[in-house]
């Protein structure tokens, strides 16, 4: 089990993530939504290790978890929403060194990368450097290196960018068998009807508070709408909604302009 107690992180002594608290089980897919610059990612950041908390405290299994935890960060598999790799290896050059950071045998990382890779349909591509890679290959590259370990947590930060229809479906098919062999998994994406289909559960958190943690069919009922989208609209864009028809206005100002100046003529 994963724990948060009053987690918080400060920059500039602004809170960007102020007095979180939630537990995810096994079992779980946990969606984590929230508008840009509401506190998600840096949430998951504090959890993988990559920020330290300003306060408050991370237990997994009852355990307080710091930074430095080595046997922790060893139980994550994470996709970050920015993917960073060594573009002049290749993929399997790649993988293969995530594989002995983890202490893979071996006698088994190479059957483990030629594996998934062709489940990903990038066999005929793993020899080739990553530079020559486009942007959905390189996503599945990553979703590899979260999954080769075995995990026990697995953190996804907008994890379909760039994947094709395929692919998309084979991964929202693997969360489910993940979620059913006992894993941890938290999803945060601005995908909301796949999140409305794949989580069990999803918390809404806004300028670093939590707002919402309930299941989908709860929070519809709750809310009394329609879906997942219109309960995040209703949640967290209220006072700072985006017009479409004020942007196209704005977007068609030149083009009214110069016709009533030939009008005018």
């Amino acid at each position: 089990m994963l724990e948060l107690k009053n987690l918080t992180k400060k920059f500039n002594n602004i809170p960007v993530v102020n007095n979180v608290n939630f537990t995810v089980k096994p079992g779980d897919i946990l969606g984590y939504l929230g508008p840009n610059g509401a506190g998600k990612s840096t949430t998951v950041k504090m959890i993988t290790g990559l920020l330290q908390p300003t306060r408050g405290t991370i237990y997994y299994n009852g355990e307080a978890i710091d930074g430095d935890n080595i046997d922790f960060k060893g139980k994550i598999g994470y996709v970050p929403e920015q993917s960073h790799v060594y573009s002049h290896l290749s993929a399997f050059e790649y993988l293969q060194l995530v594989g002995r950071l983890h202490d893979i045998p071996e006698d088994t990382l190479e059957e483990k990368i030629s594996g998934l890779l062709g489940e990903f349909k990038l066999s005929d591509d793993m020899h080739i450097s990553l530079s020559s890679f486009s942007k959905g290959m390189i996503q599945k590259v990553m979703i590899t290196a979260a999954l080769m370990h075995n995990p026990d947590i697995l953190i996804f930060d907008e994890p379909l960018t760039g994947l094709d229809v395929s692919a998309t479906f084979v991964f929202k098919g693997l969360l489910s068998r993940m979620a059913q062999a006992g894993k941890i998994v938290i999803y945060s994406s601005h995908i909301l009807d796949v999140v409305e289909k794949v989580c069990n559960r999803v918390i809404i958190i806004n300028k670093g508070k939590i707002v919402v943690d309930d299941s989908v069919k709860g929070l519809i009922e709750l809310m009394k709408l329609s879906s997942l989208e219109s309960i995040f609209k209703e949640l967290v864009q209220q006072d700072d909604s985006i017009s479409a028809e004020n942007i196209f206005s704005i977007m068609q100002a030149d083009r009214n302009a110069k016709t009533k100046k030939g009008e005018n003529q």
